[in-house]
């Protein structure tokens, strides 16, 4: 029986019609993006980590939200050129959407209410300045900032999903991804 996760439509950066199912049997790592925050570096250990297991069954698969600090503030075809011009990044791009608030797309209210704690530091620096600055999530389940990461077992279940100041190539990621890839 496929995992409802995978009926959930979406569109990819271009426009296309797609799901997750396009991605059926691979290790997924979901990741909220946005192409003018802090953590955006993270895009170029982002492809790393889609490079260096992609021939095992795995991809990322970035979507841009423009929730945090408006740090997305551009179209699709302007996303698309900035991650690829400046990251090279060639992991599979959706169109942007929201991951917070009562628009949310039912993407991220399915990975949140299939995994609502996040992995992270403790003390985490982000989630205290967020804090501080009365920018950070209402709850815990909610997602905290832009680069939050859900990684899906083969068959659409959230196996785990870190806070977005834990890199991609962290080694709590990368070896939650092995686990998953067997």
């Amino acid at each position: 029986m496929s995992n409802p996760i995978y009926d959930i439509p979406l569109n990819r950066i271009d426009g296309a019609d797609a799901s997750l199912a396009d991605h059926e049997g691979s290790v997924l790592l979901v990741v909220n993006v946005a192409s003018q925050c802090g953590l955006t570096p993270q895009y170029e250990a982002l492809e790393k980590v889609h490079e260096n297991y992609r021939d095992k069954g795995f991809a990322v698969l970035g979507f841009p939200a423009n929730n945090f600090g408006a740090q997305e503030p551009g179209n699709n075809d302007e996303i698309q050129e900035f991650c690829t011009s400046k990251f090279g990044v060639e992991f599979p791009m959706y169109s942007k959407i929201s991951v917070t608030g009562s628009d949310r797309h039912p993407l991220y209210d399915a990975l949140i209410s299939a995994q609502p704690k996040r992995v992270e530091d403790d003390p985490s620096q982000l989630k205290e300045v967020l804090n501080k600055n009365n920018m950070g999530p209402k709850d815990d389940e909610d997602i905290m900032w832009n680069f939050e990461k859900f990684l899906l077992g083969r068959d659409g279940s959230v196996v785990a999903r870190f806070a977005p100041d834990i890199p991609p190539d962290d080694p709590r990621v990368t070896q939650t991804i092995e686990g998953a890839l067997g």
